[in-house]
């Protein structure tokens, strides 16, 4: 029986351990192990294709938020979640979602930082958004709020709280955790203006 790996660079490494007849046994010829490894796409073309369903200007947002919190904790994991009502990108110290910090949230009317452990953060300037037990979040309508002194004050108090700290020995990984199969739209709906009936 032929065994279909999901994760491209575990089949790839696989190949690369297995003697001959032991790869085709598991995985069908090299050649066909190799083939699938070419058309999977890997995470950051998912991730690409993701983003590229909302309009042009959300879509520079989203990219431009998430380079900014790349340089901000650059050891994190990154978790996405291209989900029903959200397009989630959480970052944590491990895979566990329960663990994540903090999560850009993007749907067609906006994208939010969400503060995953932030319900008793210190916020002076009263920008956090949200009554739960656990999630606070600020709107972002541009990448350079994530910059703004107040707003870094939050995420390094989040930082230091965090009931799993961020490993100092931690290493950047891009993770697909969820697609959905039906989603809402990633752009709002347009209306056409009907022309005029005449009198």
């Amino acid at each position: 029986m032929t065994l279909w790996l999901a994760d491209a660079t575990a089949a790839a490494r696989l190949v690369r351990v297995l003697p001959k007849r032991r790869t085709d046994d598991f995985l069908g010829s090299r050649n066909d192990v190799w083939s699938r490894i070419a058309l999977s796409p890997t995470p950051e073309r998912q991730l690409a294709g993701f983003i590229a369903k909302f309009t042009p200007e959300m879509a520079a947002l989203i990219r431009s938020a998430r380079s900014r919190m790349r340089k901000r904790i650059p050891k994190a994991l990154e978790l996405v979640y291209d989900n029903y009502n959200f397009f989630v990108i959480g970052y944590g110290p491990n895979e566990r979602p329960r663990d994540a910090i903090f999560s850009l949230a993007a749907q067609a009317k906006g994208l939010s930082l969400c503060f995953l452990q932030g319900a008793g953060l210190p916020d002076p300037k009263g920008l956090l958004r949200g009554s739960g037990n656990l999630v606070r979040s600020i709107r972002l309508d541009s990448a350079a709020a994530l910059t703004r002194p107040e707003v870094r004050a939050l995420i390094a108090a989040a930082l230091q709280r965090a009931k799993t700290p961020l490993p100092a020995d931690g290493r950047h990984r891009l993770i697909i955790k969820s697609v959905s199969a039906k989603q809402r739209p990633r752009r709002l709906a347009t209306t056409k203006l009907q022309p005029r009936k005449r009198k």
